[in-house]
This record gives C-alpha cells, sequence and structure tokens, in this order.
C-alpha cells in the first residue's frame, strides 16, 4: 500500500475507526493482562506507541502509569484522540516511523506497533523495524496476526490492499533477519500468542 493511499484511507476511515475506541481500550487491557507474565509493562517509564490511530493503546498505557507518545501519520486519527479528556496527558505527534522519528537514539524504554506491520510491503517493514529499534533501549513491541487465519480478517485485509498476506507467512523469520545500512535490527525475537489470531512478537533491539 503506497504511503499516499495509506494516509488518505485511515483520514477518510478516522471517524469510524473511532467509534470503536472504548472497544479497543477493553481489548488492550485484556491483552495486556494476558502477556504481564512475560513482560510487564507497568515496570518501564515511557513508551512511544507507532502508529496509535485513535489512541486507544496509548490510553491504557496512560491509565497503568506510563509516560506515553503515539505517533501517526493520518492527522485525523490524531485529532480524535487529543480531543479525548484521559488524553490530555498524552503527548500526540503527526509522523511516520518510514521516515526519520523526530526522537533521539534510545529515547523510549518500549517501542510497540500495533496491527502496523501487516498493511506494509517488506521493505518498509524493515524501515519500521529499524527505526524503532533506533529509538529503544530495551524492548520492540510488534502487535500483529499470526499465520492463524480466519475468513473475515481475510476478506478486510485484501479490501485494505496491504501485505498481510505475505506477512503471516514471514513475520518471525522476517524480524530475525532483518539488516538495515549493515547492522542488525535486533538482537532476539519472542513470540507470544496472546489470541488464536494475533502475537507479540517481542524483538530486542540492537
Amino acid at each position: 500500500m503506497g504511503k499516499r493511499y495509506s494516509n488518505l484511507l485511515f483520514n477518510f476511515i478516522a471517524p469510524t475507526y473511532g467509534l470503536f475506541y472504548e472497544f479497543q481500550k477493553k481489548h488492550y487491557d485484556k491483552i495486556l493482562d494476558v502477556i504481564k507474565s512475560e513482560i510487564d509493562l507497568t515496570v518501564y517509564h515511557n513508551m512511544v506507541d507507532v502508529g496509535c490511530g485513535t489512541g486507544a493503546l496509548c490510553s491504557v498505557l496512560n491509565e497503568k502509569g506510563i509516560s506515553v507518545t503515539g505517533i501517526d501519520p493520518a492527522e485525523r486519527m490524531l485529532e480524535i484522540a487529543r480531543n479525548k479528556l484521559e488524553n490530555q496527558d498524552i503527548v500526540f505527534i503527526n509522523a511516520n516511523v518510514l521516515e526519520a522519528l523526530p526522537f533521539q537514539d534510545k529515547a523510549f524504554d518500549i517501542s510497540i506497533a500495533s496491527y502496523v506491520a501487516h498493511g506494509l510491503k517488506d521493505e518498509e517493514r524493515k524501515k519500521m523495524y529499524a527505526e524503532m529499534s533506533r529509538v529503544t533501549k530495551y524492548k520492540v513491541i510488534i502487535y500483529d496476526y499470526n499465520q492463524n487465519r480466519n475468513l473475515l480478517t481475510t476478506i478486510i485485509e485484501w479490501l485494505e490492499r496491504g501485505d498481510y498476506f505475505k506477512f503471516i507467512k514471514v513475520a518471525e523469520n522476517e524480524m530475525r533477519s532483518c539488516i538495515r545500512e549493515m547492522k542488525e535490527c535486533f538482537f532476539e525475537v519472542k513470540v507470544i500468542d496472546v489470541d488464536s489470531h494475533a502475537s507479540w512478537y517481542i524483538c530486542t533491539p540492537a
């Protein structure tokens, strides 16, 4: 999916996407409880949510006492996020991970991208992995689909025109072998299934 097409699409669907904000918050809160035995995010000081959309995950993380920055290239998504009263302490920035992010090296303890990777082409994903590795001290988390497909997701992802069908086949190996500018993106990749169709790919940045 081209960058311009993607931005137009997500700006267009932002109002509809915003209708699912409370549902998303409950879902993310549940997932954080599921994954807590593997990685407890509350022990870390700050995080960046890459492709934060309307800010549901940012809001959950903020309520758990984590300093959160959300970035997204779709300004209308960010407008919805900023207009939520509970999100007044969260910094939202219009930025694209496929370009140089406006942060210093190792600026955040944790970075997370939720359902972003599968919508990118393979070279774009490598750029995302490398940039998230650059700005992260401890763990890069790619929260996305695993290989357990269902019919509804297959139809939606076909319409979205992303790289879902390839991503689910190569995700773990792609992260393990990611090299940008002659440097490894990650030292280690650990995959944890958080529900029947999704995993956390927990990566240790180089």
